[in-house]
C-alpha cells in the first residue's frame, strides 16, 4: 500500500511540475471582428507616416451576416457606420463594397458579374478574393482596402464629396480588442 501511494505521490508531483512549465503558445485571434486603433489621414501618395491633418481614429468592426461586415469608423470629426463584403485571400482579407454602393461602383449589382451559375463553383486552388475578382470585376477595378492578419491590421480608404469636391482620406489601425 505505502509503494502504490508513493508512486501516486511521485505522479502528481510530476504532472504538477510539467503543469508549471509548460510553455503553450497564446493562440493569436485572427478574427477580423474588433476594434481597432489607428489614424484617420487625407490619402496623398507620397506622404510618409503622420502628417498634418491625421486624426486619432477607431473603427470597430461586427460580423453581420454571411460575409458580410460593419463598419463603424470615428474620430472627433468623422462618424460613419457602413456594410462591406469581405473575402479570405491567404494571410489577408479583402473587402468589398456591397448593395447599391457596389452597383453605383461597379456598374452592376453584386452577382451580376457571376460567370458560372452557382457561388459554389469556386476553382481548385482558389481563394474566395479570387472567385470574387474573376467573377464580379473588370481588370483596374479599385477597391479601396482590407485586413491584414499577420500585422493584425486593418486598412480603407474612404471616397468623400463635400459639395462638388472629391478627396480621399485612409483609415489605417492595429487591432486591440475583440
Amino acid at each position: 500500500m505505502k509503494k502504490n501511494v508513493n508512486i501516486l505521490l511521485v505522479i502528481a508531483l510530476l504532472a504538477g511540475f510539467m503543469a508549471c512549465n509548460k510553455t503553450e503558445d497564446t493562440p493569436i485571434d485572427d478574427s477580423i471582428e474588433g476594434t481597432y486603433t489607428g489614424t484617420l489621414t487625407p490619402d496623398l501618395k507620397s506622404a510618409q507616416g503622420t502628417i498634418p491633418g491625421s486624426s486619432d481614429a477607431t473603427a470597430v468592426i461586427t460580423k453581420s451576416g454571411n460575409e458580410l461586415i460593419e463598419v463603424h469608423c470615428f474620430t472627433d470629426e468623422m462618424d460613419t457606420t457602413f456594410m462591406l463584403n469581405y473575402y479570405e485571400n491567404n494571410d489577408s482579407v479583402m473587402v468589398c463594397l456591397t448593395g447599391d454602393a457596389f452597383g453605383e461602383m461597379y456598374g452592376h449589382m453584386l452577382g451580376q458579374g457571376h460567370m458560372g451559375g452557382m457561388m459554389g463553383d469556386i476553382g481548385s486552388g482558389e481563394t474566395e478574393w479570387q472567385h470574387h475578382m474573376s467573377d464580379e470585376h473588370q481588370p483596374g477595378d479599385e477597391h479601396f482596402g482590407g485586413f491584414d492578419r499577420m500585422n493584425h491590421s486593418f486598412g480603407y480608404t474612404f471616397e468623400m464629396m463635400e459639395g462638388n469636391d472629391h478627396y480621399s482620406v485612409h483609415f489605417e489601425g492595429t487591432k486591440t480588442s475583440n
